[in-house]
């Protein structure tokens, strides 16, 4: 969802692993020179695509908590050529980045899954610069989903169970110190929602949203 042909097609095969659900770097306005730091990075592809909206001067720092896609994404990079990233082992709860480092911060369907949301948000904008930007594609809750729902770990995994709330979502990330918050849900992703769980309902209950943010200066 969101990408361009173009785009689809300057990543190399592997890095898309088609688990996301908007498109972070567009809604980000990356410029050259960018440093761009990308929460669940996976296999690369948002952060390739980044690399290649922030050139030669730019830099991006992926950060993914399993070693195996760790590996995929270096390989991948490796294979493209790509020396204006890399990628680094930890969790989006607790970055492996300085303080004040980052200009921009993008996201594709991850937050979601961490238990710890607010702490992701609080780390967010710890290491970005100020006037940093957050821009993360998510799945949100839009109506109460039923515990048994939340407890299937089918759903947990896919990226429904774990979905919070707007209100909460923007509690999170104005307590952790960001302004200008934003989130606009997209309402035709309603019929891919209904695609992952076919027959489940869950699109009754989830949506998939850009949320955007500023680290005051």
């Amino acid at each position: 969802m969101g990408y361009s042909d173009k785009e689809l097609g300057s990543v190399i095969e592997g890095a898309n692993l088609g688990l996301g659900c908007g498109n972070p770097t567009a809604i980000g306005e990356l410029q050259l020179g960018d440093v761009v730091l990308d929460l669940g990075s996976g296999a690369g592809f948002d952060c390739f695509l980044a690399a290649q909206k922030v050139g030669e001067k730019g830099r991006v720092i992926g950060v993914d908590m399993t070693p195996e896609m760790l590996s995929k994404a270096r390989k991948n990079a490796v294979k493209m050529g790509v020396a204006n990233v890399e990628f680094r082992l930890g969790e989006i709860e607790h970055l492996p980045v300085a303080d004040n480092s980052v200009d921009i911060i993008i996201s594709n369907c991850v937050v979601n899954l961490s238990p710890e949301k607010q702490q992701v948000f609080k780390d967010a904008c710890r290491v970005l610069k100020p006037g940093g930007r957050l821009f993360v594609s998510d799945v949100v809750a839009t109506a109460e989903m039923p515990d048994s729902m939340r407890e299937q770990a089918a759903l947990i995994t896919g990226c429904i169970a774990g979905a919070e709330r707007t209100d909460r979502l923007r509690c999170f990330l104005e307590e952790a110190g960001f302004e200008n918050v934003k989130i606009e849900l997209k309402a035709h992703s309603k019929a891919l929602v209904s695609g992952w769980f076919p027959g489940s309902g869950v699109e009754k209950y989830v949506s998939s949203a850009d949320i955007r943010a500023v680290k005051p200066i």
